[in-house]
């Protein structure tokens, strides 16, 4: 049976609206977790949303300076209520992407190439009640490369 164009139209604005919502949550989480890492952890962020101009798929939420520790940060936003944490949403999937993302950022620093990289998730989980307010999750040291990585 086929949809009149009228349904069409409507179920896509709805597909459209939840993808804005989506991304504001994302960027909203984004913007928490560098906050938070400033202050807390008194990290420097060096870049926000870094892309790839070669490959604009390839995404780093954060790249900040620990020190002198070069660390590579996914965000993960989440409803506080969500049934799955934001650590667990970066498998191994996402872990190959962000292999490629980051040797893509590392590649023009080849004669400035940090001794250490990291790679961090932060999960910020968003109060439910629409309060503002976030519970901010740091995992340090998440395996993403063999111990042996040279990029």
């Amino acid at each position: 049976m086929p949809v009149p164009p009228g349904m069409l139209r409507f179920l896509r604005s709805l597909l459209g609206a939840g993808h804005d919502a989506s991304a504001e949550r994302g960027e909203r989480g984004e913007r928490l977790a560098a906050d938070w890492l400033e202050r807390e952890r008194h990290f420097r962020i060096v870049a926000r949303n870094w892309r790839n101009p070669r490959d604009r798929r390839e995404e780093l939420d954060l790249v900040a300076r620990d020190g002198e520790v070069l660390v590579f940060v996914e965000v993960k936003t989440r409803d506080a209520d969500a049934l799955v944490p934001g650590y667990f949403a970066v498998n191994a999937r996402k872990k190959r992407v962000l292999r490629r993302a980051v040797r893509s950022y590392l590649n023009p620093l080849a004669a400035h190439r940090p001794r250490t990289i990291r790679f961090d998730v932060v999960e910020v989980a968003l109060a439910a009640d629409g309060t503002g307010g976030a519970r901010i999750l740091h995992f340090e040291n998440i395996p993403l490369f063999s111990k042996h990585f040279r990029g």
